[in-house]
């Protein structure tokens, strides 16, 4: 395996976990850094780094940024966009896998990038619903902000510095898991 290889690995991680927290901003990112020739996408995936692309996803991602910063709204798209997390993140990490057999660069999607963006989409929807249920909404947008921010975070990371985003990516699945394990034993009894 090579360098370039494990680069493009690490930042379709990256981008996957962004997408848990915001699906459009790691879209439009990537979209944004193939049209500025900042990343080469594979083949089939070019069309991201057109400029109806970007448009698209700019757009999209500015109406889900917003969206989120409406009470009761939010949960609405938590709902939506728990699927399509996965889709997104599974898409990411196609798009971005260089020098693989499809077979390993579809596995490794569905896994890793499909499998990172909904484990942080899903934790992100409950800590939401916590929010909605003892503030009444009040809190969410201090939620949203937070998430926006740790999605521009993470994907200026992947797209700057893979390995950093990596590791990122790891610790946020441990204190998710942390938070899991904490939570759990009070479900049980």
């Amino acid at each position: 395996m090579t360098s370039e290889t494990i680069i493009s690995i690490f930042l379709g991680i990256g981008l996957a976990a962004s997408v848990g927290f915001r699906v459009f901003l790691p879209l439009f990112a990537l979209s944004l850094a193939s049209y500025f020739d900042v990343w080469e996408l594979n083949q089939s995936w070019q069309w991201i780094g057109s400029l109806a692309a970007v448009i698209a996803l700019g757009v999209a991602t500015i109406f889900e940024i917003f969206a989120y910063f409406i009470p009761f709204v939010d949960n609405m798209l938590d709902s939506l966009a728990i699927p399509l997390a996965a889709i997104a993140g599974t898409a990411v990490m196609v798009s971005t896998v260089a020098n693989l057999d499809p077979v390993v660069t579809w596995s490794l999607a569905i896994i890793a990038g499909g499998g990172t963006a909904t484990a942080i989409k899903g934790a992100g929807a409950t800590g939401r619903l916590a929010s909605t249920a003892t503030t009444g909404g009040l809190a969410n947008p201090i939620v949203s902000t937070a998430e926006t921010g740790t999605a521009l975070v993470i994907t200026a990371a992947s797209i700057f510095a893979p390995i950093l985003a990596a590791v990122l990516v790891i610790i946020i699945l441990v204190i998710i898991f942390r938070i899991y394990r904490k939570l759990r034993p009070r479900i049980d009894t």
